[in-house]
């Protein structure tokens, strides 16, 4: 069982217009890089894009959002890019907004075959509007409904050959869970190693989620917003 495929490139062939992704990662760590520049190389378009993020202007989903390959952003954090702001208020892309929490647990029970959930959050804000509540013990719910993926973009630091993944501090945020709700994940890796040299106790993700996994050759880590003080 060998999942390595050659690149980037050969990894989204199946990648249609119109497709929902998963997009890991947390600000500009663990997204998935090398794959988000295939997809602007091979100019796919009205993607539905999940992901905590919106990147930056001219860094990772940014980058499609130039080439208005995004029709709708589902995200729960985007005040870092001010050409999605634009694209939003111009009418140009569709927007959903979640509670943080509310994202990652909608990606969970997509993984976990979940169809919804009841959750606080929300209740009574905008949040909840045209959505079901109840209340239980006294308290009101709104109820969100899971979401899963066409495909999942997933950066790793170390992979296998089987699809075995180990990520790296911040990178494992949101990565994990994506891997589980998607019809095909795909997974970049800094370092592709031989079986057997990963610590079957340390991997994140098991190698029966993964569909395709490659060896990216370059990444640049951005830092989203870099915060110094004097000495």
């Amino acid at each position: 069982m060998d999942k390595r495929i050659a690149s980037a490139d050969t990894a989204i062939e199946k990648l249609q217009d119109g497709a929902t992704i998963l997009m890991g990662g947390f600000g500009l760590c663990g997204i998935p890089e090398n794959l988000i520049a295939a997809v602007r190389r091979r100019g796919t378009k009205d993607l539905t894009i999940v992901s905590n993020n919106a990147g930056v202007e001219d860094f990772g989903i940014g980058l499609l959002m130039q080439q208005r390959q995004v029709k709708k952003m589902i995200a729960s954090y985007v005040g870092e890019n001010k050409l999605f702001e634009k694209l939003v208020l111009s009418g140009e892309m569709e927007m959903e907004l979640n509670p943080q929490g509310t994202l990652s647990e909608r990606l969970r029970a997509g993984g976990a075959g979940i169809p919804a959930f009841y959750t606080p959050t929300g209740y009574g804000t905008m949040v909840a509007e045209g959505k079901e509540t109840r209340e239980f013990n006294g308290r009101h719910y709104v109820l969100e409904r899971a979401l899963r993926g066409n495909f999942a973009f997933i950066k790793a630091w170390k992979g296998d050959r089987w699809g075995n993944l180990i990520y790296r501090k911040t990178a494992r945020n949101f990565n994990p869970m994506m891997a589980t709700a998607a019809d095909y994940v795909i997974a970049e890796v800094e370092e592709l190693v031989e079986l057997g040299q990963l610590d079957p106790s340390q991997v994140h993700t098991p190698g029966i989620f993964v569909d395709a996994i490659f060896h990216g050759p370059k990444y640049e880590k951005r830092i989203e917003r870099r915060t110094t003080r004097r000495a």
